[in-house]
């Protein structure tokens, strides 16, 4: 497994090459996420032990490098303007400096390059917090980060495109969920994504985090989403956190979202 350690704590992700800073400008508005509707909902799925093959949830993707690499998990975050997207701060901050001429691709798959259906959305401006950012004492309880897209060449935000996940910003820490991710193709060859569904324990290393214990989360699974209440695709429940690390690649963790969180999201979500 190919690691980057901070201080203290494993984060999931490989080595990559972080620039400049990016820049922010505005965005046209698009619609709400499709949530299905209706009062019947599908039976919830069954408690992994285990990581399975996931299909069928757009709004998750992949981050890719320049060169079209991947090396992150995100997803698309219901916003006002339908341009926010949720990843882990490590994976877009690090070193003192911002990743610079990345994108975002949502239901990315397949061998090789890889195929993105719904298009590759350049990120034009990055929400982390100040403490991720000077490297303190407790910045590893806001390992997350929130992105702004430009839009496509029709004019259409990535939400109006793939649907969001609207967010709890202030989950318990014991919760079913479905986790969500792209390991690096070390372990995932054709590029496909990966869940799994179990309920969360408090971890006890670090304040506000939960973990998980389910085995497949390799590297590249990083800033991948916590869906509470997952029942398909056209019912993704509720964003938590995003996978921000673990010790193996069964043992994984994610910092709730809470009303820091909120603050970056409300940033990314004017931008």
């Amino acid at each position: 497994m190919t690691w980057i350690a901070r201080p203290k704590r494993l984060l999931r992700w490989p080595a990559i090459a972080l620039l400049a800073a990016a820049t922010a400008c505005g965005g046209p508005v698009s619609a709400a996420p499709d949530t299905g509707g209706g009062s019947e909902l599908p039976d919830p799925p069954a408690p992994q032990s285990s990581a399975t093959l996931f299909a069928g949830l757009r709004s998750a993707g992949v981050l890719l490098d320049k060169d079209g690499a991947h090396f992150c998990s995100a997803s698309v975050v219901d916003s006002p303007k339908g341009n926010v997207i949720a990843t882990a701060a490590h994976c877009v901050f690090e070193y003192g400096s911002y990743l610079e001429n990345f994108s975002f691709a949502p239901d990315f798959t397949g061998a090789g390059a890889g195929k993105a259906p719904y298009g590759r959305w350049k990120v034009r401006a990055i929400q982390v917090d100040d403490r991720w950012r000077e490297n303190t004492e407790d910045s590893d309880s806001v390992d997350y980060a929130f992105l702004t897209v430009e839009p496509d060449a029709k004019g259409r935000n990535v939400q109006e495109v793939v649907g969001g996940t609207p967010v709890d910003w202030a989950s318990p820490a014991i919760r079913r969920v479905t986790v969500v991710g792209y390991p690096n193709p070390d372990h995932n060859p054709d590029n496909k994504p990966i869940s799994c569904t179990t309920d969360t324990q408090q971890d006890l290393e670090l304040a506000g985090s939960v973990r998980m214990d389910c085995s497949g989360f390799w590297d590249g699974t990083s800033g991948g989403p916590w869906l509470a209440d997952y029942r398909d695709p056209k019912h993704p429940g509720h964003l938590i956190g995003v996978t921000s690390g673990g010790d193996t690649d069964s043992v994984t963790t994610a910092v709730r979202f809470n009303a820091n969180a909120r603050k970056l999201y409300d940033k990314a979500a004017k931008q």
